[in-house]
């Protein structure tokens, strides 16, 4: 057995490892006693989270001619506003994409009738993910 004094985060271990073939050199000095910092206590094993039901299919495509608003930048979609049928205003908001612990509006780029809204609240995009599509 040899014993080392291992520093990790700043906390002090002192541990014991067996040597597995070849001898110890009788040369190397010993290591002087330090005093063995408490143990930590043992952390709870953590399950793996079952899997979520199925979330309903969401339109991958927008309408032929529609005016197609994909994701900027990869985030959550913490709130849909407009549903399909609904008029909006170039700057009306959209949703509301979390990215980088920041929520970005994004904001309809002409006057039109939402046709069709290609994500849900809750879920993960990507970087050009098709969002919502607005017929003008």
């Amino acid at each position: 057995m040899r014993k080392f004094v291992i520093n990790v985060n700043g906390n002090r271990y002192e541990v014991e490892v067996e040597e597995v073939g070849g001898s110890v050199s009788a040369a190397q000095p010993a290591a002087a006693p330090v005093q063995a910092a408490p143990a930590e206590p043992a952390r709870p094993v953590q399950k793996a989270e079952t899997p979520a039901a199925p979330k309903p299919a969401v339109n991958a495509s927008a309408p032929e001619g529609a005016v197609k608003i994909t994701a900027p930048m990869p985030g959550t979609i913490l709130d849909i506003v407009v549903k399909p049928g609904d008029e909006v205003k170039r700057g009306d908001i959209l949703l509301i994409l979390e990215a980088m612990k920041m929520e970005n509006e994004i904001v309809s780029p002409q006057d039109g009738v939402i046709a069709s809204v290609n994500t849900l609240k809750g879920e993960s995009v990507n970087s050009g993910d098709l969002l919502v599509s607005i017929n003008g």
